[in-house]
């Protein structure tokens, strides 16, 4: 297994953890039964380190992670975020930064997950009318309450985390990064080098696309987030098949799948970063978790590279 520490404060995790982001909203229907044989699953593997939010569900995700940490609390690094706000029909309420705001969101969390401390701590997204300096002074005291373990953003931009880390050091830096989202190469990822924060990439198989298991709007449930995605419209789909048959190819030549071809190329990236794909499978965990084992020569990731650069239509993330 492949581990790797998240900034210098000695946050160890396996490379491959698990989004359990789908397991409660925005990919169409799930089941609980199946959702907490996955977290078992994982458990057993290894794959320990579980990434959550508040607005999951809403607030069903960390009930769901609640339970499956019984018994396992302390084999676990369990990640969790504030700052995006809904309310208890989902309804979106905008972001909020607020120390104290920082403060109730941890409290809350905390009696949902069934824990008295958090390992890893998000803001999830920054909020634009609160210094980040006050957000993280606030995140910081819950560090010094014995409440979070250590700090996180995500989303936030070089001069945010730059800013950020004066106040307390964070640890990580969750955004996303895969063969259709590198943006992050050309600043992000040398600012978390250059401060040790280490790089957590959410959405690594391209919120599934990478996998090949959605080439058309059909494959998609009615309600699915992807729907309304700019990336998942019919044009899109269309232009970025060119990579998909790429990956294709490839996964085919070495008897893999197209996901695995996907991780393993995330997973040659310099510097070393982890990534927590998500899933509702325990097939798919598994997968998933064998791309660790998984090299590709530098033909296939000179391809990989190139067909990402030349066929994928960026356009906006959300």
């Amino acid at each position: 297994m492949r581990t790797i520490a998240l900034g210098n404060q000695g946050l160890g995790v396996p490379v491959v953890g698990l989004g359990c982001m789908g397991m409660s909203d925005f990919y169409g229907t799930s089941d609980t039964k199946d959702n907490l044989k996955v977290l078992d699953r994982a458990y057993e593997l290894g794959c320990t380190f579980w990434d959550t939010a508040d607005i999951y569900g809403p607030f069903r995700n960390e009930t769901l992670l609640g339970q499956a940490l019984t018994g396992r609390r302390e084999a676990i690094t369990l990640a969790t975020k504030f700052g995006i706000r809904r309310d208890a029909s989902g309804a979106w309420l905008g972001v909020s930064g607020h120390p104290d705001y920082v403060k109730a969101s941890c409290e809350a969390s905390l009696k949902r997950l069934n824990t008295d401390y958090i390992d890893l701590y998000y803001q999830h997204r920054v909020d634009p009318d609160v210094p980040v300096e006050d957000t993280v002074g606030a995140m910081a005291e819950l560090v010094t309450e014995g409440k979070v373990k250590y700090l996180g953003l995500s989303e936030a931009d070089s001069e945010t985390l730059q800013r950020a880390n004066k106040v307390h050091p964070i640890s990580a830096l969750q955004t996303e990064y895969s063969l259709w989202s590198r943006e992050v190469e050309e600043d992000i990822l040398p600012t978390c080098q250059q401060l040790g924060t280490g790089f957590v990439a959410y959405s690594p198989l391209g919120r599934g696309f990478l996998t090949g298991a959605i080439r058309e709007r059909k494959d998609l449930q009615d309600g699915d987030w992807r729907l309304d995605n700019p990336r998942f419209q019919a044009a899109a789909l269309q232009y970025n098949t060119a990579l998909l048959e790429e990956i294709d190819r490839i996964a085919v030549s070495k008897n893999i799948t197209s996901a695995q071809v996907a991780l393993a190329w995330l997973l040659a990236r310099k510097p070393d970063i982890a990534m927590i794909p998500g899933t509702r499978k325990v097939p798919y965990l598994e997968q998933n978790w064998q791309a660790m084992e998984l090299d590709l020569s530098s033909e296939e990731l000179n391809s990989l590279n190139q067909f990402s650069s030349d066929f994928v239509a960026m356009g906006e993330r959300y």
